[in-house]
């Protein structure tokens, strides 16, 4: 009678999950877009800023005590400037930075549905552009099951409305 030793299966690298350390997942990382595209982003957003701070002053700054509409949109498009600038000087190396592939068009998209909830907010309301909005962004850009994404969007909703129109008692326009 002959016997056999059991055979050992072969390791299998096991599927990443997200807590591997960031050298595990390296590998399969696009590749770094450098030291220029990293400065073109830092110069695109501090103009993106600069903008927004012409604009802010545009609307009105008012005083401390009585605020006026461009006030935290001069606050924010500062942070970014200074911010962009700094990025630009420190993070110079450009190690980080992924190039451009076609998983960066979803940041397009994501502007794009942003403008359009800009566009539908004064005409029907921020409820339901809000709705698709969320819906869209945790479907289609998240990649969420319908199930979560419809869910997750009801209650942001819900949360936005309750927090901007209920407790704040804000001028956005709304169907409710």
């Amino acid at each position: 009678m002959r016997t056999t030793e059991p055979v050992e299966p072969e390791p299998t690298e096991p599927e990443p999950t997200g807590s591997e350390p960031v050298e595990a997942l390296a590998d399969d990382a696009p590749p770094a877009a450098g030291p220029v595209a990293n400065l073109a982003a830092c110069l695109v957003t501090a103009g993106v800023g600069g903008a927004g701070a012409v604009a802010a002053v545009g609307l009105g700054l008012g005083t401390p005590a009585q605020p006026g509409a461009g006030l935290w949109p001069l606050a924010v498009s500062v942070a970014v400037v200074v911010l962009s600038l700094t990025q630009a000087v420190v993070g110079r190396r450009g190690g980080d930075g992924e190039k451009f592939s076609r998983y960066s068009w979803l940041s397009l998209a994501g502007l794009a549905t942003l403008l359009g909830l800009v566009a539908l907010l004064p005409v029907i309301g921020f409820e339901i552009p809000a709705l698709l909005l969320s819906l869209v962004w945790m479907k289609f850009l998240g990649g969420e099951s319908w199930r979560s994404a419809v869910l997750y969007s009801v209650l942001v909703v819900g949360a936005l409305y309750a927090v901007f129109v209920g407790a704040l008692g804000t001028n956005v326009p709304h169907l409710f």
